[in-house]
């Protein structure tokens, strides 16, 4: 477990997961964030202050149907953990991807329903986008996202806490960010994913980018080598694994 000197999450052990009726909006658990993160950082988290070797990898924008299962097979050989940020029309399109991630012990994350700018869009459209997604991926997996994460990093403060208020759910950012969406080639995408991680960073990548993909051996075993440890955004958050949160339904 990280040493969160300023993240120290409340009842992480113990809350349960109240979920309403599948078919209507599922809110995330009600583990607390610490007050300084949810006032002064907006509820939102980009890196975690810790001591311990630990980094996040995380993915977004998939699944892919061809290079996700290829990523997947990566960690596996690894043994590493990661987050994927998934969009909610893709989760619907490759379920049986979106399972064998949840069942490899990676955490699935909420990415919206089809990748807009929610800086633009109202509160009911925001909501739209993000309820959908966390409704795909609590009837595929069998448990709703516990985290979200704007497309294009693109979410006001007053957006973040309405979200926050609203389904419990943290916004996730990044302290590193390779810009491998402009596809600049893989040995440019490990080196700056290298360069900038740190105990405690979340690293942004995308599942999508074949140039990503085969940059992920050569950037994980040197991370390994540095003696970093990958945990999920969870974890390194201090909360329970994803897979391990219980949850109880609300027929009412």
């Amino acid at each position: 477990m990280p040493d969160l000197s300023r993240r120290t999450f409340l009842s992480a052990g113990t809350a349960a997961i109240a979920l309403v009726r599948p078919d209507t909006a599922l809110a995330a658990p009600v583990i607390a964030l610490p007050k300084d993160v949810a006032t002064r950082d907006a509820a939102t988290v980009m890196a975690v202050r810790t001591s311990s070797p630990v980094v996040a990898m995380t993915f977004d924008d998939g699944p892919h149907p061809r290079l996700t299962p290829i990523l997947l097979d990566m960690l596996k050989a690894r043994g590493i953990r990661a987050t994927f940020y998934l969009i909610g029309n893709r989760v619907v399109t490759w379920p049986d991807i979106v399972r064998r991630i949840a069942a490899e012990g990676h955490e699935i994350g909420n990415h919206s329903w089809t990748h807009p700018d929610l800086s633009r869009r109202s509160n009911s459209s925001v909501m739209n986008e993000i309820d959908r997604t966390t409704d795909a991926i609590f009837r595929v997996t069998g448990r709703p996202p516990v985290t979200f994460r704007p497309p294009y990093g693109a979410f006001s403060r007053r957006q973040r806490l309405m979200l926050y208020e609203a389904r419990n759910l943290p916004t996730i950012l990044w302290s590193v960010d390779p810009q491998d969406w402009r596809r600049p080639g893989a040995n440019t995408v490990a080196a700056r994913i290298l360069k900038g991680s740190r105990p405690g960073s979340i690293i942004l990548s995308h599942d999508i980018q074949s140039g990503t993909v085969k940059a992920m051996p050569h950037t994980l075993d040197t991370l390994k080598q540095r003696g970093m440890r990958f945990v999920t955004v969870s974890q390194i958050m201090g909360w329970p694994l994803w897979q391990s949160r219980r949850f109880r339904r609300v027929t009412g």
